[in-house]
């Protein structure tokens, strides 16, 4: 192998397995297929002859029907230790006839397996960098093949489980079917603050990868595991429907329902510790209006679009279950049933359950 290696990547990787399962991960054609590609997408076949000259070849597949295409040969073997193959894709990945260079060094580290790759002889940096986030995906799909958490050593929700936008995240990944670690985490620490630089929860990674904002979190948890699919599938106006929902609950709904209303009693900042009637005096109205608008959008349905769980209804709910907890906004729900018999149907789903905070 004599490729320049002008430009090159690298990255590592603490994997909760012994090595000799890590080493076997890459070259074993059978688990190839279980993970050897980004996150949202499937290895559609794979081969692989792993021995000096042997080749090997994978086929990856995205939901939309597009192929990618990569194949090389073993190149160095030395079992649970080191392995060096090339990488070349078939089309327009990189520039015909382009073939680069992956090293892959084991070591024993915290009881697993440290992961050191060196991706070299990109022709220019561009290139280089738009290999970064499709192996960082790759990696954390290993992790979860060889972690006896499966995706729970991977995917972490940062955040305190009785905020709302934090159990938004974690029924999304339930409905999902995706197992995740939850961190408890309070606002503005350092913890938090190294994962979502405005100090808000919930966070959310995925390996080394982090996003904050609820809705990007959700967006990129549908997109990327399998499962019921959480944005409508009935047309359009449909999906327009959803998103509007989700920005009247983040742009108004929380606002009044949850920092002006159900806050002021759970942390009560009026006079002689009472909650302070005049924030919530004022909230009132805005409640008032709005679940006007959303008991309206029920209908006869169970859900807020259509006949089926979508991202909305996972807004939504959390915040429900606080209205009913206080005087004024309990009474409000009473006279309106459309949004009771959809809260009903959400809190008899699983993941309900399973994300139901201890509310003290």
């Amino acid at each position: 192998m004599t490729e320049a290696a002008t430009f090159h990547l690298e990255m590592t990787r603490q994997i909760r397995a012994p090595r000799e399962r890590v080493f076997d991960a890459f070259t074993d054609q059978a688990a190839l297929a279980v993970w050897h590609c980004p996150r949202g997408m499937q290895v559609r076949e794979a081969s692989a002859d792993a021995r000096v000259g042997g080749r090997y070849r994978l086929v990856m597949g995205a939901k939309d029907g597009e192929q990618h295409i990569v194949g090389g040969e073993y190149q160095a073997i030395d079992r649970a230790n080191f392995l060096a193959y090339t990488w070349q894709w078939e089309g327009s990945e990189l520039p015909a006839g382009v073939r680069t260079l992956i090293e892959i060094t084991l070591t024993d580290k915290d009881g697993g397996t440290h992961l050191h790759m060196r991706h070299s002889g990109f022709p220019d940096a561009a290139t280089r960098d738009a290999h970064d986030g499709g192996w960082q995906s790759v990696f954390n799909n290993l992790s979860d093949y060889l972690d006896a958490e499966g995706s729970a050593g991977t995917l972490t929700v940062y955040g305190d489980a009785r905020s709302t936008y934090v159990r938004t995240v974690r029924l999304a990944l339930e409905e999902k079917g995706v197992r995740y670690t939850l961190k408890p985490v309070a606002p503005h620490t350092d913890e938090l603050v190294a994962h979502n630089p405005f100090g808000r929860i919930p966070a959310f990674s995925d390996g080394p990868i982090d996003f904050y904002e609820t809705r990007a979190i959700l967006s990129y948890v549908n997109e990327v595991f399998g499962g019921p699919n959480l944005i409508p599938q009935t047309g359009p106006a449909n999906r327009a429907r959803c998103e509007q929902w989700i920005s009247l609950i983040n742009c108004h709904g929380y606002d009044a329902m949850v920092r002006r209303y159900v806050l002021q009693y759970v942390f009560p900042k009026g006079k002689d510790g009472q909650p302070d009637r005049t924030t919530i005096d004022g909230a009132l109205p805005d409640i008032e209006k709005q679940l006007d608008v959303l008991e309206q959008a029920y209908g006869g349905r169970d859900f807020l679009v259509g006949n089926a769980l979508s991202m909305a209804d996972l807004f939504f709910a959390p915040i429900v279950e606080y209205l009913g907890l206080f005087p004024e906004s309990a009474a409000m729900l009473e006279t309106r049933p459309n949004i009771r018999r959809g809260h009903a149907v959400m809190r008899a789903r699983p993941s309900y359950a399973a994300t139901q905070p201890d509310l003290g």
